[in-house]
């Protein structure tokens, strides 16, 4: 077993909390940290803990942001008739690098999963419904990722959402532009399948 100093370990072990990091790896940076010059190590640091403490939900989308309202909601140029649904504040930057969507957005900050004890109410459901009351929204378009919670919660929030007389759509799944059939699993080529459409 390994025998670090306790503030060694300590910082391997925290290290080791964040996502894709494993012991090797938490290890690695752990000794790279210790190896920075005083400056960078408090640059580091203090990165973290300003991120901590000025980043906040947007009231509107509940995104990420340091200023409320977020700069997405404050853009007038966007299409304010549409939000397109997804679950996480990556899925957003994901979206914008497309640049084609033009319209708001709305982060869950999750999805159903009954199996991990998340329901509606531990997302952000009601801000949604708060939103798409004022009538000004025309369309939803839901964007959770293909799995089976995210197919879940699009089907949840289509059945609250169509009685309001909002247009609700969902982003197609199936064949990336590029791919080889002969490499798909049988779920992403039906799901292709599926959602083909006319040319």
């Amino acid at each position: 077993m390994e025998q670090y100093a306790m503030p060694i370990a300590n910082l391997i072990e925290q290290l080791s909390k964040l996502p894709g990091i494993g012991r090797k790896t938490a290890q690695r940076l752990a000794f790279f940290i210790l190896e920075m010059d005083d400056l960078e190590a408090e640059k580091l640091s203090q990165s973290i803990l300003n991120a901590k403490e000025k980043i906040r939900l947007c009231s509107i989308c509940c995104d990420l942001t340091d200023v409320d309202p977020c700069n997405m909601c404050q853009d007038t140029r966007r299409d304010k008739s549409i939000i397109c649904v997804v679950e996480g504040p990556k899925d957003v930057i994901a979206m914008e690098k497309s640049r084609e969507y033009k319209g708001d957005y709305h982060v869950l900050h999750g999805v159903i999963s009954p199996m991990d004890n998340v329901g509606p109410n531990d997302i952000r459901v009601k801000e949604l419904l708060a939103r798409l009351s004022d009538g000004q929204v025309k369309e939803v378009i839901l964007a959770t990722n293909p799995t089976v919670e995210g197919e879940a919660t699009a089907l949840y929030l289509s059945k609250l959402i169509k009685p309001l007389g909002i247009k609700v759509t969902r982003i197609a799944h199936g064949i990336p532009v590029g791919g080889d059939l002969e490499y798909f699993d049988e779920v992403t080529l039906s799901k292709a399948i599926e959602n083909r459409r006319e040319l």
